[in-house]
């Protein structure tokens, strides 16, 4: 396996330092807003429109790759994004940002897409543990983005010019690679239905778990800065959440792989919202603005650590979910569908959050998540009442999985086209 790796080791440390500057941006977007007063309400619908241009792309982006190719769709996506970086810091103005954000989203599907397409063309052996790799490099990668904000901190364009920078410089080592281009990506068909009426809870899963996660990609920067952490410590907190993304999701994916997923999916959302109510209770205790000082600070940090890793795997418990239920030839499309199930619901998370820290504080953000996960398992535990589970013999392997493009699913090892998916 290591050789495969070091046949792709461009690729993948190209795809760490794109995502590393996203990773950045979304965090220094929020704390630059809260400096400047922006609201809630308008930072939660301008940051719902990275959704909204992942979606317009998951659309557009195939065919665009077939007509100029895969080198040219990624050089354009990546200047792209370092224009949208550095746009952002030159004029901060909520629906300039908006519009910004669409195109960020949109170009960064589009580097997902590349990538992944060309990573699927280069493996043939051992692609459950390149995947997780990749998978694991990507939520690392976006974590250690965030330390990067400490170095000149959100005031002034710097920080911004650091972003287009990454965006720039993970370009160099995809556009030499020696890797030949991969074969078009497919584009994905929305078959929610036919997903619905054989693994509900999966589709429900993905669609309730892109709420929550896409909440906390776009305003939890802006909790830590409204319960009084300076802008490192805020983005402290954010790496926290992905790390425990990063950390908890494999052991409680294979611990899911000898339960029924959906009690799986109930203690996940149980957890989560004691973790979710702990961070909550340290910051009423606190005094305001005390609370980055405060021994209870560590409370915080772990409880963030949880939270994150439990709201972040709830994703891949419905996709695993959703494959056992399917046959062979349903998985691949079901994998796409979900993908984009995954991030209509991530493009009302920004909005609802926003509106809810409006009425409640901070706490909102905390609160809103709270509640996704509730009705998550009211959901599930309603399934469980009239389904019957899927015996333990018949269900698939856990694989880590996080939210990126179409190309993935082809590349997931448990799609019929893989070969370690053939016996």
């Amino acid at each position: 396996m290591f050789s495969t790796v070091i046949t792709i080791q461009s690729l993948l440390l190209g795809m760490a330092i794109l995502l590393a500057g996203s990773g950045m941006l979304s965090t220094l977007l929020g704390l630059r807003a809260q400096q400047d007063g922006m609201s809630t309400v308008v930072l939660g619908v301008v940051m719902s429109g990275f959704y909204l241009g992942y979606i317009i792309g998951t659309y557009l982006l195939p065919s665009l790759i077939r007509r100029v190719g895969h080198v040219r769709v990624f050089a354009a996506m990546a200047a792209l994004s370092a224009a949208a970086a550095l746009l952002h810091g030159l004029w901060i103005n909520e629906w300039l940002w908006l519009g910004l954000r669409i195109i960020s989203g949109f170009a960064m599907l589009g580097l997902y897409m590349v990538i992944e397409s060309w990573l699927n063309a280069q493996i043939n052996h051992y692609r459950g543990q390149i995947f997780g790799i990749y998978m694991m490099v990507s939520l690392l990668a976006l974590g250690v983005g965030q330390f990067l904000i400490g170095i000149y901190g959100v005031s002034g364009l710097a920080s911004f010019m650091v972003v287009a920078l990454l965006f720039a410089l993970g370009l160099v080592p995809v556009a030499l690679t020696r890797a030949t281009q991969p074969a078009p990506v497919e584009a994905a068909r929305l078959s929610v239905r036919a997903i619905y009426d054989n693994a509900p809870t999966g589709l429900i899963g993905s669609l309730l778990s892109g709420t929550a996660t896409g909440a906390l990609w776009g305003l939890a920067a802006v909790y830590g800065a409204h319960i009084g952490l300076d802008a490192a410590r805020a983005a402290l907190f954010v790496a926290l959440l992905i790390f425990g993304g990063a950390l908890l999701q494999w052991p409680i994916g294979k611990l899911s792989d000898h339960y029924d997923r959906r009690w799986v999916l109930i203690g996940l959302g149980l957890a989560g919202i004691l973790s979710g109510g702990v961070m909550i209770a340290i910051t009423l205790i606190s005094a305001p603005g005390d609370i980055a000082d405060s021994p209870l600070r560590w409370v915080l940090w772990i409880g963030g650590l949880l939270f994150g890793g439990f709201v972040f795997s709830v994703y891949a418990i419905s996709v695993a979910q959703t494959h056992d239920r399917l046959s062979s030839d349903q998985v691949l499309e079901a994998t796409r569908t979900l993908l984009l199930v995954n991030g209509i619901g991530a493009l009302f998370g920004p909005l609802s959050a926003g509106v809810f820290m409006s009425w409640f504080g901070a706490n909102g953000l905390i609160g809103f998540i709270m509640l996704v996960l509730s009705v998550l398992g009211l959901f599930t535990h309603w399934r469980i009442r009239i389904d019957r589970p899927v015996p333990e013999d018949e269900r698939g392997e856990f694989v880590v999985t996080t939210r990126t493009s179409a190309a993935a699913a082809d590349w997931d090892p448990r799609t019929p086209d893989s070969p370690e998916a053939t016996p």
